[in-house]
C-alpha cells in the first residue's frame, strides 16, 4: 500500500467554509477528491452558454450544419488530446499547474502560466457573464416587456459577476457543488431543446458558402475548428487547481480518462449552439434564440443561463485568484480573487457595451490557443523526460520568499523552456488570422490556411528538445531514476536560502507583526 493511500483523510470542509489553501502544497490528508470530481468540474464548467456561444461560430463563419459539426468534433478531439496530460501534475505536486510549471520554466519563469491563466480567466469569465446576462435580459424582455438597455444589461451582468466572485471566495468545495448542479440541470435542459425545436431544425442547412469568413472552405473550416479547440485548451492552465485535491497515487490513466470523457461530453452544448444557430436570423444570437424558443423553453433558458454563468465564471476565476496570490504575496487568495474579478467586470462592461462581442471573443480564443498550447507541449515533454519527478517543496521556493533549490536555474528562470515558449508563441501569432483583431503578417503563407497552431506546437517541441540536448539540465532535476532519452550534466543543488528582499518575505513579515 502506498503512503498516500494509507494516509487517514480529513473530513471534507463544509461548502460554506472559506478555503484556507492557496498554491501551497495540499497535504495528503486533505486530498479528498476523486477523478470523477475532475470530470464533473470540467463538464460543469463547460456545459454552459459560454460553450454554446463558441458552438455558434462555425455556423456564423458560413459553414453548413454538417461541415460545422465536423469542425466542432475535430476541434474538441484535437484540443482534448493536448489537454489530457494537464490533469496529472496536480496529484504529483500538490499545487496548481502554473506553480508546477516552475519545475521546467524556473520558479520565477512559471509566471508565464499565471499570465496564461489570467488571459483565459478574463476571456471565459467575460463570455459567461456576457452571454448568461444577455439570455436573462432577453427572456425578461419577452415575458415582461422590459426594454433592453445598457443599464438593464449592466445590472444583470453585475448580479451574475458578484455571485461568481462570492462562490470563488468560498473556494473549491463551493465551486464543486455549483458544477455538480450544472452538470445535471444544464444537460437536461439542453437535451429538452430537441423537444423545443423539433420540426424547426433542418440538418440540411446549407450555410453561406458564398460568404465564408475566410473566403475559401478549408481556411474557414480550420478557423472554426481552432475556435472550438479553444474551449478544451482553456482548461490547460486550470486542471491542476482541482486535481491537486486528488491523492498522489491516483493512476495517470484515470486522470486522463476523466478529462477525455468530460471534454467529449461538451459536445452537448457545442451541438446545441451550432444547431440553434441555424435557426437564428437575428445578428444577436442570444436575443434571436429567446425569440425563436417556445415560451416554456424561454423560461427554462433563464435557469440554464444563470447556472451556466456561475459554473463557467467560477472555474475561470478561481485559478487566477490562486496564481496572483502567489505572484503578489501581499494579496491573499480571497483578495486576489476579488481584485481580478473586479478588473474583469470592468472589461465586461467596456467590451460588451463598446466593442464587437464576436470579434473580441474570436481574438481572445485565438490568443489562448496559440499561446497556451506550446506551454502545454513543454509541460508534457518535461513530464516525460523527467519521468514524472517533481520536488514539491522546491516548487514553493518563490512563493515562500526564498531563493535556490532544484528549480532555481538562472536566477529562477530556465531559459531552455521559457525561451522555447516565447519563440513558439511569437511564431504562432505571426501566422494567426483571427479577424478582425489578430492579423498576423504571415497569415497568407499557406493560401489563407491558419498555420498558427501547427507552427507554435512544432517550434515549441523542436526548440525545447534541442535545448535539452545542447544545454543538458543538471542531474538533480531528474530525480533518482535519471533522465529519459535526454542527457544530463553533473551539478550540485543550489542551497535554499531566505531572500529578505522578496515580496513574499516582506508580506510574511507584515503578517507576523500584525
Amino acid at each position: 500500500m502506498s503512503e498516500a493511500s494509507s494516509t487517514a483523510l480529513n473530513a471534507k470542509p463544509k461548502v460554506t467554509e472559506v478555503e484556507q489553501f492557496s498554491v501551497d502544497t495540499i497535504p495528503d490528508a486533505d486530498r479528498t477528491s476523486k477523478p470523477f470530481d475532475l470530470f464533473r468540474i470540467q463538464f460543469g464548467g463547460a456545459n454552459t452558454f459560454a460553450t454554446v456561444l463558441l458552438g455558434t461560430f462555425p455556423i456564423l463563419f458560413g459553414l453548413s450544419f454538417w461541415q460545422a459539426l465536423a469542425a466542432t468534433v475535430v476541434g474538441v478531439l484535437v484540443g482534448t488530446l493536448f489537454l489530457m496530460p494537464m490533469g496529472i501534475f496536480g496529484p504529483r505536486t500538490g499545487t496548481n499547474n502554473a506553480v508546477s510549471s516552475g519545475a521546467l520554466l524556473g520558479v520565477r519563469g512559471r509566471v508565464v502560466g499565471s499570465f496564461l491563466s489570467l488571459l483565459t480567466a478574463i476571456a471565459f469569465y467575460s463570455i459567461s457573464v456576457w452571454v448568461s446576462g444577455d439570455a436573462i435580459v432577453g427572456a425578461l424582455t419577452r415575458m415582461f416587456g422590459i426594454e433592453k438597455s445598457p443599464l438593464v444589461s449592466s445590472i444583470i451582468y453585475a448580479v451574475i459577476g458578484f455571485i461568481v466572485i462570492v462562490v470563488v471566495v468560498f473556494g473549491y468545495q463551493f465551486m464543486l457543488l455549483v458544477n455538480k448542479v450544472a452538470v445535471i440541470f444544464n444537460s437536461i435542459l439542453m437535451i429538452l431543446a430537441i423537444v423545443a425545436f423539433w420540426g424547426a431544425f433542418d440538418p440540411n442547412f446549407a450555410g453561406a458558402p458564398d460568404k465564408l469568413a475566410l473566403v475559401d472552405f478549408w481556411p474557414t473550416f480550420i478557423l472554426a475548428a481552432l475556435v472550438v479547440m479553444g474551449n478544451p485548451i482553456s482548461f490547460g492552465a486550470f486542471l491542476g487547481d482541482w486535481s491537486r485535491y486528488i491523492p498522489r497515487d491516483t493512476p495517470n490513466s484515470k486522470l486522463m480518462l476523466a478529462t477525455l470523457w468530460a471534454q467529449l461530453a461538451t459536445l452537448i452544448p457545442f451541438v446545441f449552439g451550432l444547431a440553434t444557430a441555424t435557426l437564428i436570423t437575428n445578428s444577436d444570437y442570444v436575443v434571436g434564440l429567446i425569440q425563436a424558443s417556445p415560451l416554456w423553453y424561454a423560461i427554462l433558458l433563464i435557469v440554464v443561463a444563470f447556472i451556466g454563468g456561475l459554473s463557467t465564471g467560477t472555474t475561470s476565476l478561481y485559478g487566477t485568484g490562486l496564481d496572483f496570490a502567489s505572484v503578489f504575496p501581499r494579496l491573499s487568495r480571497v483578495r486576489a480573487t476579488i481584485l481580478i474579478g473586479a478588473l474583469a467586470f470592468v472589461f465586461i462592461l467596456v467590451g460588451r457595451l463598446a466593442f464587437d462581442l464576436l470579434g473580441a471573443v474570436n481574438a481572445f480564443i485565438g490568443a489562448i490557443v496559440v499561446t497556451t498550447t506550446p506551454w502545454m507541449i513543454i509541460m508534457a515533454i518535461g513530464y516525460f523526460v523527467r519521468r514524472g519527478y517533481y520536488d514539491a517543496g522546491d516548487l514553493q521556493v518563490f512563493n515562500r520568499g526564498q531563493i535556490g533549490g532544484k528549480y532555481w536555474f538562472n536566477s529562477g528562470v530556465n531559459w531552455r523552456a521559457l525561451g522555447s515558449w516565447v519563440i513558439a508563441a511569437g511564431v504562432g501569432l505571426m501566422f494567426a488570422n483571427y479577424p478582425p483583431v489578430i492579423d498576423g503578417p504571415w497569415k497568407n503563407f499557406a493560401n489563407g490556411i491558419d498555420l498558427s497552431l501547427v507552427s507554435a506546437i512544432t517550434v515549441a517541441a523542436v526548440l525545447y528538445l534541442l535545448s535539452l540536448f545542447i544545454w543538458p539540465e543538471p542531474d538533480y532535476v531528474f530525480g533518482p531514476e535519471g533522465p529519459r532519452l535526454v542527457p544530463s550534466r553533473k551539478g550540485a543543488t543550489p542551497e535554499v536560502a531566505h531572500n529578505p528582499g522578496s515580496a513574499a518575505a516582506k508580506a510574511a513579515a507584515i503578517r507576523a507583526n500584525k
